[in-house]
């Protein structure tokens, strides 16, 4: 790994740390899964917290961000185990880790900002870059396929449900049009797009007009809320009496698939939902990590076997 890639994921700074931290508290001698390792800042606060013989398992989809994982936390050496995958599988690759049991489990559903900033994978409007959108980019269809050939109503139907973008229809529409006359291949062709789709007048003043289209692109790519659904509940699965399970999002879809499961869990018994109003990050924070400013925290906690 290079010398600035290393330095990112040192620099990287997690969302509501001190929360997973005291929530989380991993106890000694057992096992943290991160099913969404990103950058590893998160797993080095969860190490950090407890003693030598905690031990994590890191999981994620995207192979880089692995790369980037295994700089940060090198301190750590055997203490952890790094694993490509996607979190929907999470208990099949820690029963191939031979891990039974896990005293605390993580999700962080947001993006880290290599895959933003660095990737080169389309996920920002900000560059023009390919259409891919995929967090594994060895795995299922890019953006760009997905965007030409979907038909117009299932394009709406995406960008509404995911984007919670009230102009849906009309950009969908647009991208019909621009597709009709050229294949749309890059970041500034969806960008371009959106913009003929959307009224001057409804230009939102504090985000980006392309944001939610992105937003609910992404999310049909890599089927997240699927992946969710499918990832809960093997995590709860996965816990050990007194264990605890967090799960950070960033979209109000998320949020309520999470609040629905842990609502659901914690009826039928056996779990505790420790958050049913879920914690959010503090102005401070939000002031110095601007990206924290919808994050929202809900916790799980095993009290049965």
């Amino acid at each position: 790994m290079c010398e600035d890639a290393e330095r990112a994921a040192l620099a990287h700074r997690p969302v509501l740390a001190d929360e997973v931290a005291f929530l989380l508290r991993p106890r000694d001698g057992g096992w943290v899964v991160d099913g969404t390792v990103g950058m590893g800042g998160h797993s080095e606060r969860l190490l950090e917290s407890g003693d030598s013989r905690i031990r994590l398992l890191g999981v994620d989809a995207d192979s880089e961000a692995l790369r980037r994982a295994r700089a940060r936390l090198a301190r750590f050496a055997e203490r952890v185990v790094l694993r490509q995958g996607s979190f929907r599988k999470l208990g099949s690759i820690a029963d191939a880790a031979g891990i039974s049991q896990a005293t605390a489990i993580l999700l962080d559903l947001g993006m880290s900002s290599y895959q933003l900033d660095e990737s080169d994978r389309g996920f920002s409007f900000e560059g023009d870059e390919a259409l891919d959108m995929r967090f594994d980019p060895g795995a299922g269809v890019t953006a760009a396929e997905l965007l030409n050939r979907l038909p117009v109503d299932e394009l709406a139907r995406i960008i509404a449900e995911h984007g919670e973008e009230r102009h849906a229809r009309r950009i969908a529409r647009a991208i019909d049009d621009r597709r009709r006359r050229a294949p749309l291949t890059r970041t500034g062709d969806l960008v371009a797009a959106v913009k003929a789709g959307v009224p001057r007048a409804a230009w939102p003043r504090r985000r980006h007009v392309a944001t939610r289209t992105f937003q609910a692109i992404r999310i049909a790519v890599n089927d997240e809320m699927q992946a969710l659904t499918e990832a809960l509940p093997q995590a709860a699965a996965l816990l050990a009496p007194g264990g605890r399970f967090g799960v950070i999002s960033f979209h109000s879809g998320e949020d309520r698939i999470v609040k629905r499961s842990f609502r659901t869990l914690s009826q039928e018994g056996g779990y505790v939902d420790l958050e049913p109003a879920p914690l959010e990050a503090t102005a401070e924070e939000v002031a110095e990590n601007p990206r924290a400013r919808s994050a929202k925290l809900r916790v799980l906690e095993r009290v049965a076997a």
